[in-house]
């Protein structure tokens, strides 16, 4: 099976043709982008990642991804496995920044 996705509407379809998928990644524009949002000096940002990042073991595609850019957890990021998930932890990272909940970033970074 293929490890490049489109989507189509908001779900992911696996594309097999190197070609398609490119061009579909280089007009997706804003389609790949779940959330964003800033709190303070930090900008949260959720996307579609359109190629799988599960690299070993089984499971479903690893599609999304939630990073922080700048502030204290720069560079700090999550992955997911479905659109849910990934708009869910957004708000979850989200709240977490905002009442700078120390202990929500320890737990996930002993993971």
């Amino acid at each position: 099976m293929s490890n490049k996705y489109i989507l189509i509407g908001q779900q992911p379809v696996p594309e097999a043709d190197v070609i398609a998928w490119a061009r579909w990644f280089e007009n997706a524009g804003d389609q790949r982008t779940v959330c964003r949002t800033t709190v303070g000096d930090a900008d949260v940002s959720t996307v579609f990642l359109a190629l799988d990042h599960r690299f070993s073991g089984d499971g479903p595609p690893i599609l999304w991804e939630t990073m922080i850019f700048g502030g204290r957890y720069d560079g700090w990021q999550a992955r997911h496995t479905s659109r849910e998930e990934a708009e869910g932890y957004h708000h979850k990272i989200v709240e977490a920044l905002r009442t700078d909940d120390k202990v929500f970033f320890r737990a996930k970074e002993e993971v």
